[in-house]
């Protein structure tokens, strides 16, 4: 049976203002819950790779790590001051925002390739970078993404 349009909107909820501060004060959690998991994924790539191939691909797999992180993280705390100061999200600001994300992260990855040329071990760069972009997995692993 196929519910018209005006029916849908009907029945739509209307949220308090104690709702809206409990789904961001989750959705707060949530983020913070992401970036940990990438830390820890972020040092795991770098400890598994510092093990097989030694410390300068330790280094490495954490420098491809943070490549990704720092801009991430930059972004997740922007997310953050926007949502607590006006408890609205604004999609402009966010698909810009990833769009800078990952301009800086590309950046980073450019800057890492011409200064650390001589140590830099691109395997490992790629595990770290893989790795924390995975991050999430580890919350589905634990069942703590919702």
């Amino acid at each position: 049976m196929q519910q018209s349009l005006g029916s849908l909107v009907d029945e739509n909820p209307v949220l308090t203002d104690a709702d809206r501060a409990a789904l961001n004060a989750q959705a707060c959690r949530g983020l913070l819950r992401v970036l940990v998991a990438q830390g820890a994924m972020g040092l795991a790539a770098a400890a598994i790779a510092g093990i097989i191939a030694g410390t300068a691909a330790g280094w490495s797999a954490l420098a491809g790590a943070g490549a990704y992180f720092v801009p991430n993280a930059l972004f997740a705390l922007r997310l953050l001051v926007g949502v607590l100061k006006s408890g609205q999200a604004n999609p402009v600001a966010f698909f810009l925002g990833e769009m800078v994300k990952l301009l800086i992260t590309a950046l980073l990855l450019w800057l890492l390739a011409h200064v650390a040329q001589g140590w830099l071990v691109w395997p490992a760069v790629l595990l770290g970078l893989v790795f924390t972009l995975k991050g999430y997995l580890l919350l589905l692993m634990f069942r703590k993404l919702s």
